[in-house]
């Protein structure tokens, strides 16, 4: 049985506390994410693919289908 993967994610801005949902790539993940109320520019912590494994509610694409070697950057 195919997994549903979960698209939307809903990023904290860990500067400000500014909460906002977005669809995250399918296709890659997202090193950056700038945040529209203070304008900080995330990056993922240390040992995470990317900002949404960081901060968001919901792991990338690629983590949720269990390809922990998604980002190896």
């Amino acid at each position: 049985m195919a997994q549903t993967i979960i698209l939307e994610s809903t990023i904290t801005c860990p500067m400000c506390s500014h909460v906002k949902t977005e669809i995250m790539p399918t296709n890659a993940c997202q090193w950056f994410y700038e945040c529209e109320n203070c304008h900080s520019l995330l990056r993922p912590k240390s040992g995470d693919c990317c900002v949404f494994c960081s901060y968001a509610t919901v792991p990338c694409p690629p983590i949720q289908q269990g390809d922990k070697d998604c980002c190896n950057h």
